[in-house]
């Protein structure tokens, strides 16, 4: 107000008054004199007024009766130009508020009075205005008048002043209630009491009332009998009123001023009293009436409905509703029910109309219609007005689709085809409407079964903008333009939907976050079952339970209602926007009922979306099930199931793509329009933002997320993701360019949606995944029996949910794994198959690198967990997921490995689970994956997984699908175990610990600790576990499995074995290296003889090997040859061990059985083994040999320093040497022998063994055929070459009876023949005189006795004999080579050597023994030599028997074999008697030598005049040779026996001159030619016996008569013999004249006459007392007859004549005389 109090504006106020005042006088100065004194004295008045008082305005107040009064005056005059200026001075004294109550009074009396004279009457409407808005002196009376006043001038008959008076009107009845409003807002502080309103008793009691309100009150109690056509109570004077404008005005107060009717009582009796019984009056004709009813049916006429007050109320109603509500709560019950009605079918257009717009109003307010809920729908006896709202929209709706108002029936509802004319139809009918946008644009619209209603745009989203609520100039009704009402409908739909759930999700929300903090509990579960998890106790639950209540009723109200409707337009909608607004009010209403957890409902819409993504009529039994009660035509809008009725035609809707449907049969193929890509994108919209709410609907929305997948041809990418594919088979699906663009926004959305389940909470994520695995299952029965290609979807968006939910994995891992496992895995379907695997194994690689909280290594249970489906697919018998399944092991072990920890045993488990049936591939694959293992991860594994891991390598060497596999297997195995050895202390220390844990375990649980080789310490068990393993590959099938098995088994215990403790090698030998021995010597020795063509392709198999017997052979020799060099090697830790003998007696007799098994290869290798046993090859290296002869130290290796020798020479990184794990073993001392007697016994146990393979073997058969084994040479060689070892251990024990058995196995094996197959590479060519190997080991075995006789005790000597008696046997063999049973042999010569014929059966041939033979002649001969005095030697006769089986060769001397044999034999012979003859003859006494001597002068006699002829070939120099060995002969005689003929038998000696005497004359046979002869004669032979034989007559003393009378004889006999030779020759010589003799004539008698010359030397040389003189008449008795011989005509008797009678001068000296010859 400072504007007009400031001092310029009271000075310019005084200036206008007083300007004002003039121009009044000025007027009046004429006519109306009175007045212009009035004003003249007003002048003065003011003036006075402003001189004498400082607050001017104050003082003019109080005289403004005085100063308004000339203006009064002025008025009354009713001239226009005085009244006007008047008016307009008041008007201005108003403005400065310098009026009082009574002046205010006057003015308006003096206003009536110009109203009933109708002057003015716009100035006096603006005066009333500036009068009743400036102040608020008018009170009460004056007031009321002036609103009369108004009033009146309402109704005049001048437009303008009517309609400025409306207005007036409107504005004073605002300004009475503003005051009421700054009344109550200047008295709000003070608490007043309210009096008791005594009901109606009396209206106008109304003294509690303060002046503003008391005047509001009678206004409006005036109104409202106005409007009710009574007399008002307080506007006096009013002469008519209009309901129309009563109702206005009574609408804008309630509207405007709801506060004042809410804080007095008062005015709120008011509105109960008066206006709501009012306006249910008013409403009557528009409830009777009935559209198109005829008057008759009623007896009284029917009001009809007048539009203007229809309206009016509908506003009233509106705002009754919309501000009164919590008072009127029964009235408003009425007027909702009233507006349900009107929304009927038989009720006016126009009035349907009003009763949308006015129902729009409400559902934008959410609040009210939540009262409406809270006030009726959940009272009991109550009408259920929120439900029969939603309700009527529906049926509101609907009607206006059966009922088209254009009458536009030309398309019948079912015909779905002819789309054309209904189109057209509906456009002719409403030409305005389609001719904005011309014909070319489609108009936006709602269509169904031939009813078109356009959608007009009539209101923004969320605000009820009606139109013919508005219309409030209209007296007629309006017309309705087609699609107005729909188009209200659809938006009060929209709104009520959006009003609902955004408030009732902001309530949920601000609940939620309170319980958040009031209680502990983490989020609000949506689900009302779970409630209970709230705590109770405060009142925030109660008032939460309440609220709760409220939005479940308030949502089961309206739901089916709503759904029918939204339905309904959904399928008849043709515009994408308004298909989205429905879309997106299904969506929302899901969502709020989802998270309500109301099941129906939320299932409800969701189908209905779903149905709309789908073509119409497709079969999707999950939708159909929820329908399946209705038949197809019916429509309920208050049931709860509402069936889709198909759109009458499609052509509204662009087809966007052709796909098959997911049937088991597709029949042809399916449309899908761009609405249903809308329902499709709202579905996944749906999906994604609200997937915590859809619980069990999960089913509906993914069943049908996967059709349309399905039909758009989706499939699933690497991680589940959906990518435009083609289909495989069927017409291929036609997609639009559209929709083309869609597909991979659609695809994302769909990931998207996956991707978004990690927020998801845990139980929805569980109906999620169940809803997944149902439909999977659904897909796999469809995928059954038929090879199409199977929907993927559900396994493909399982892979997906799982990925993104790795950070909680736990808790849908079994229900995820658990699905594809079981069921998709094992699909038959391959593809279906396919993917089920590369589900789970992408899950399970995400799963392990994934970095989980806490991280997998510290949280072993779930990486179990994650590995375990893994195993179990193991169990699913198609090759193509355990392929995918051991890709899947190889990448984590690529990417892992190092990770794995206690998943270890379930990754080997999936690589020891391929069999063998399963292919190539697998098994590769499979090893590939062990391969990685054992290169890279052994380090980084539990060593509790080790034996895990030799199993499973163990498993793939016993696979028999490919080869190389199981051999590099066995080398995995080799590089296992070297693992083991250089990371052994590690290994052992955890494994120790691990053991403790069991056993402590097992010990709680009162069992007994069960592991393979248990009593065993863990490290070993790992190790025997390993040789197990290879133990069983030695025994395979597949030959080059069991070498290389052999060997690794073999080099691993001999390189490692020293780690075992010592109580584990019993273990090692029996369970390991026994039990091997015998599984292998039952294979060989039941192997098959068959012959193997090839080995399998083209390769050939060497002859060798050409039978199984022959591989099974080969293993067992490996074998064998194995266990014997760990006896061997190992002896000084296995000689401890308790049973070291019996199992030393094991293996001799699984050498025995090799030895004698009918294998060479085998016999051979065991003999082998068995010298190795014996350590003929010592184990010590050269370096460190000891200085003691082998023989003693054989069985111990010595240790020097702290290495030790062992087999491979391998230096141990260990830091206990093996010196220092004995010292663990045995104490402190190193081993030694154990007891003497033990190591006897193993050696006589060897003894025994030997014995009995070489009697077994060398026996020779009974009967002999073609496949008769007979042992070979090197089998036999190296048996005899056992003995010599052998022999060292036992020779203190070695007694007769072991002789006499060994002889037996030389001789046999001597005797052994062999095959003419081998000969050439056994034999020597015949004529080299060298022996065979066997031959050698024969003889040396036989000296290592002898030389052991010779330094042992005397009891051991009397074995010599035996020796003798052997090697003499052997001597025979040059002479007659031994029998072999009765096998034949052939002479070596004669044996054909099967080169050509190379499978002819072998001949045998026997060997060249004379070698041998001549060999064992001079061992003999040596040991004589040695031996010839030995006690044994010459009791046993043991030159008998050489000199007995030297008459043998010497008998046939040129019969021999081999030459060289008589020859040996003599010059044996000579060199035995040199000193054999000198040993009998001192023993002569005792006649141990008496047998000898008989048989010694035969074999002279034998010998010296042979019956054998030399060979015709024999040149004159050997014939010499020979002679001089003759010679030879003789001069032994001559020199070793004559002389010591007292010590010899006489009748030996006489058999010796008697042999002299003839070869002292020899006739020689006449094969000789002529030149030869004198050689041939063995001439000096002759000269030596006789001058032998003359010696031994007269060289020696005569001892004995006898003697002489020997020689005497012998002589005698030698002359008389020539004297006879000599006469024969003579008469020869002359009968025969000129014929010469025969040459051997001619030779004997120069022999003869070569004696004689001899003769009579010899006896010159005599001593001459030796010399008979008989014996010299004897021989001068010659001479006559040599003389006679003089004329023979040989000149060769000639020559030797000459010389024959040459000596003869000798006895030539003159006669002696008498006397001398009687002395001499």
């Amino acid at each position: 107000m400072s504007g007009t109090s400031s001092p310029e504006a009271v000075k310019k106020l005084l200036e206008n008054m007083q300007g004002d005042l003039r121009g009044l006088s000025l007027e009046c100065r004429k006519k109306f004199p009175p007045v212009k004194e009035a004003a003249e004295s007003g002048i003065i008045k003011v003036k006075t007024i402003a001189a004498r008082n400082t607050d001017i305005l104050a003082a003019l107040k109080e005289n403004s009766s005085e100063v308004v009064q000339p203006f009064l005056m002025g008025c009354g005059t009713k001239e226009p130009k005085i009244t006007q200026l008047c008016l307009a001075a008041i008007q201005r004294l108003m403005s400065h508020e310098v009026v009082s109550e009574a002046a205010a009074g006057n003015i308006i009396n003096m206003l009536w009075q110009l109203m009933e004279n109708s002057l003015e009457e716009l100035k006096l409407l603006q005066t009333v205005l500036v009068l009743l808005t400036t102040n608020t002196v008018v009170h009460d009376e004056a007031l009321s008048k002036a609103i009369v006043l108004c009033f009146r001038l309402h109704f005049t008959k001048d437009n303008i002043t009517n309609n400025t008076a409306a207005a007036t009107v409107r504005q004073v009845v605002t300004v009475v209630f503003e005051r009421v409003v700054a009344e109550d807002e200047r008295y709000k502080d003070t608490i007043e009491q309210p009096a008791a309103v005594q009901g109606n008793s009396n209206r106008r009691s109304v003294s509690t009332l303060k002046p503003c309100a008391k005047d509001a009150y009678m206004l409006f109690q005036d109104l409202c009998q106005l409007v009710n056509a009574d007399a008002p109570y307080w506007l006096v004077g009013m002469t008519e009123m209009t309901r129309t404008f009563g109702l206005e005005l009574l609408e804008s107060v309630l509207n405007d001023f709801p506060q004042v009717f809410l804080q007095h009582q008062e005015f709120s009796f008011l509105l109960k009293e008066r206006v709501c019984p009012l306006v249910i009056k008013l409403f009557s004709p528009n409830i009777k009436f009935r559209q198109g009813s005829s008057t008759s049916s009623s007896p009284a006429p029917v009001e009809k409905p007048y539009f203007p007050i229809c309206m009016r109320l509908l506003r009233v109603v509106s705002v009754l509703i919309k501000q009164f509500y919590s008072l009127l709560v029964t009235e408003c019950e009425i007027f909702l029910s009233l507006l349900v009605k009107f929304l009927d079918a038989d009720k006016p257009q126009w009035l349907r109309a009003v009763a949308v717009e006015s129902i729009h109003r409400l559902c934008v307010q959410p609040q009210l219609l939540r009262s409406f809920c809270q006030s009726y729908d959940m009272k009991q006896h109550s009408t259920k007005v929120f439900r029969d709202i939603v309700n009527a929209l529906g049926s509101f709706i609907q009607s206006l689709f059966l009922v088209p108002s254009t009458g536009n029936t030309s398309v019948t509802p079912n015909q779905t085809g002819s789309n054309a004319s209904g189109s057209t139809g509906s456009a002719q009918t409403n030409p305005g409407v389609l001719g904005m946008g011309g014909g070319a644009t489609v108009l936006p619209a709602f269509e169904y079964r031939g009813t078109w209603i356009p959608i007009l745009n009539v209101t923004v989203q969320g605000s009820a903008k009606a139109t013919y609520l508005e219309m409030l100039d209209k007296v007629e009704p309006p017309t309705i333009p087609e699609g107005y009402a729909m188009s209200v409908a659809f938006h009060c739909l929209l709104d009520l939907v959006r009003g609902i759930t955004t408030m009732i999700e902001g309530e949920l929300g601000e609940a939620e976050t309170v319980n958040q903090t009031t209680t502990e509990t983490t989020s609000l579960p949506a689900q009302a079952s779970e409630r209970q998890d709230l705590q109770s106790v405060s009142d925030q639950s109660d008032k939460e339970l309440v609220n709760r209540a409220v939005w479940e009723e308030m949502v089961n109200a309206c739901w089916c209602g709503l759904l029918a409707a939204l339905s309904l337009l959904l399928d008849a909608s043709t515009d994408e926007a308004a298909t989205e607004n429905i879309l997106k009010a299904e969506l929302t209403m899901a969502a709020l009922c989802g998270r309500l957890g109301l099941v129906t409902s939320r299932d409800a819409f969701i189908t209905a979306i779903c149905k709309g993504s789908l073509p119409p009529h497709y079969a999707l039994t999950v939708l159909n099930s929820t329908t399946a009660a209705l038949s197809s035509k019916s429509y309920s809008i208050q049931g709860q199931n509402v069936q889709m009725i198909s759109p009458s035609s499609e052509s509204h809707q662009q087809v966007v793509a052709v796909g098959q449907p997911l049937a088991l049969q597709p029949q042809g193929t399916v449309m899908l329009t761009s609405k249903n890509i809308q329902c499709m994108r709202t579905l996944l919209n749906l999906a994604h933002c609200h997937g915590a709410v859809l619980g069990t609907s999960w089913q509906l929305v993914l069943a049908t997320l996967q059709h349309l997948v399905w039909i758009l041809g989706l499939k699933p990418g690497v991680g589940g993701a959906l990518k435009p594919g083609r289909a495989v088979e069927g017409p291929s699906t036609v997609l639009t360019t559209a929709v083309m663009t869609d597909l991979p926004v659609i695809s994302n959305i769909l990931s998207r949606l996956f991707e978004s389940s990690q927020y998801l909470d845990d139980v929805s994520l569980h109906h999620l995944i169940n809803a997944l695995c149902s439909l999977s299952l659904e897909a796999m029965d469809m995928a059954y029996g038929n090879n199409k290609e199977p929907s993927l979807f559900a396994v493909a968006k399982l892979l997906e949910t799982g990925l993104v939910n790795m950070h909680r994995i736990e808790i849908l891992w079994r229900p995820l794994t658990g699905h594809l496992l079981e069921k998709v895995c094992q699909h038959p379907n391959s593809r279906m198959r396919e993917w089920g695997a590369e589900a789970l194994t992408s899950l399970i690689k995400a799963g392990l690198t994934f970095s989980h909280d806490p991280p997998l290594l510290q949280n072993q249970r779930l990486q179990l967990l994650l590995l375990n489906p893994l195993k179990e697919l193991s169990n699913i018998s198609h090759p193509d997921i355990r392929i995918k399944q051991l890709e899947c092991v190889l990448q984590i072990l690529q990417s892992q490995g190092d990770s794995l920890g206690p998943g270890w045993p379930l990754v080997l488990g999936v690589m020891g689970a391929i069999r063998s049936d399963q292919g190539e591939s697998l098994i590769r694959t499979a090893f590939q994956c062990l391969q990685l293992v054992v290169t890279d991860f052994l380090p980084t594994m539990p060593c509790t997984c080790l034996q895990i891991v030799v199993e499973v390598a163990g498993s793939f060497g016993l696979h028999n699908q490919e080869l190389n596999i199981s051999l590099t297997s066995i080398g995995l195995l080799w590089n296992i175990s070297d693992y083991f050895f250089q990371r052994g202390e590690i290994i052992e220390k955890e494994l120790n610990k691990e053991e403790a844990v069991l056993q402590k375990q097992a010990e709680e649980k009162g069992v007994l600790l069960n592991r393979p080789f248990h009593p065993a310490p863990p490290f070993d068990c790992l190790w025997l576990c390993l040789y197990a393993k290879l133990g069983e590959l030695c025994v395979d099938p597949r030959p080059a499995v069991r070498k290389s098995a052999g060997q690794t088994l073999f080099s691993t215990i001999g390189a490692h074995g020293t780690l075992l403790q010592h109580s584990t090698w019993h273990t090692v030998i029996w369970k390991v290296l026994f039990h091997l021995l015998d599984r292998v010597r039952e294979s060989s020795t039941t192997a098959d003889k068959e012959k193997i063509e090839s080995g399998g392709g083209n390769i050939l198999i060497h002859h060798s090997r050409d039978t199984a017997e022959k591989q099974w052979a080969e293993t067992w020799v490996l074998t064998l040859a194995g266990v014997a060099r760990i006896f061997n090697t190992r002896r000084y830790l296995l000689q401890p061990l308790g049973d070291f003998s019996q199992a030393w007696d094991v293996l001799l007799d699984h050498i025995q059985s090799a030895a004698l098994s009918k294998n060479n290869e085998v016999s051979l290798a065991a003999l082998k083994s068995f010298q190795e046993i014996l350590q003929i090859v010592s184990p010590v290296r050269d370096s460190e040999k000891p200085d003691t002869p082998p023989a003693i130290n054989v069985s111990v290796p010595v240790v020097v320093g702290t290495t030790t020798a062992t087999s491979l020479g391998r230096s141990f990184m260990r830091t206990d040497s093996i010196g220092e794990r004995m010292g663990r073993y045995n104490g402190s001392e190193l081993p030694v022998v154990t007891d003497e007697i033990e190591d006897l016994n193993l050696w006589w146990a060897a003894w025994n063994s030997w014995y009995r393979i070489g009697s077994e073997s060398t026996k020779p058969p009974i009967n002999f055929d073609k496949l008769t084994f007979i042992p070979s040479q090197p089998f036999l060689t190296a048996l005899i070459q056992i003995f010599p070892a052998l022999y060292q251990h036992i020779k203190t024990g070695f007694s007769m009876d072991d002789l006499q058995k060994l002889g037996v196995i030389l001789h046999g094996a001597v005797s052994v023949p062999i095959s003419s197959d081998a000969s050439p590479f056994i034999l020597p060519s015949y004529t080299e005189a060298v022996l065979t190997s066997l031959q050698e080991a024969v003889l040396t075995a036989l000296d290592v006795l002898q030389k052991a006789i010779c330094v042992g005790s005397e009891n051991m000597q009397i074995m010599y004999p035996a020796i003798f008696d052997q090697l003499l046997a052997f001597v025979e063999f040059s002479c007659k080579p031994p029998q072999y049973g009765q096998l034949e042999t052939k002479h070596i010569a004669n044996a054909k050597y099967n080169q050509i014929q190379l499978f002819a059966p072998a001949e045998w041939v026997a060997l060249n023994y004379v070698p041998f033979a001549e060999r064992s002649l001079e061992v003999v001969v040596d040991l004589y030599q040695k031996t010839a005095c030995h006690k044994a030697v010459v009791n046993e006769k043991v030159l008998q028997n050489i000199i007995k089986t030297l008459r043998i060769p010497l008998s046939l001397k040129y019969s021999c074999p081999s030459e060289s044999t008589w020859k040996l034999a003599v010059s044996s012979l000579l060199k035995v008697l040199s000193i054999g003859l000198p040993v009998a003859r001192q023993h002569a006494s005792s006649g141990k030598f008496d047998s000898m001597w008989p048989e010694l002068a035969n074999t002279f006699e034998d010998f010296l005049f042979t019956k054998s002829t030399p060979p015709d070939n024999l040149s004159i120099q050997e014939f010499q040779k020979n002679e001089s060995i003759d010679v030879e002969v003789v001069q032994l005689i001559s020199t070793e026996i004559l002389p010591y003929a007292n010590f010899i038998p006489k009748e030996f000696v006489g058999q010796i001159m008697t042999m002299l005497n003839k070869g002292s004359i020899h006739s020689q046979s006449s094969s000789f030619t002529e030149a030869e002869i004198d050689i041939r004669m063995r001439e000096e032979f002759s000269k030596v016996c006789f001058e032998t034989l003359l010696q031994f007559s007269f060289s020696n003393k005569v001892t004995t008569p006898q003697e002489g009378y020997i020689s005497r004889m012998a002589l005698s006999v030698l002359l008389k013999r020539s004297q006879d030779v000599l006469h024969r020759y003579i008469e020869d010589e002359r009968l025969s004249g000129k014929c010469p003799l025969p040459r051997q004539q001619v030779t004997e008698i120069i022999f003869v006459l070569k004696a004689v010359s001899t003769l009579i030397d010899s006896l010159k040389k005599t001593q001459p007392e030796n010399v008979d003189a008989n014996t010299w008449a004897q021989v001068i008795a010659l001479y006559p007859t040599l003389v006679e011989c003089i004329t023979c005509s040989s000149s060769e008797v000639c020559s030797a004549l000459k010389e024959a009678l040459v000596p003869f001068k000798d006895f030539m000296h003159p006669p002696a005389s008498k006397v001398q010859n009687g002395e001499s």
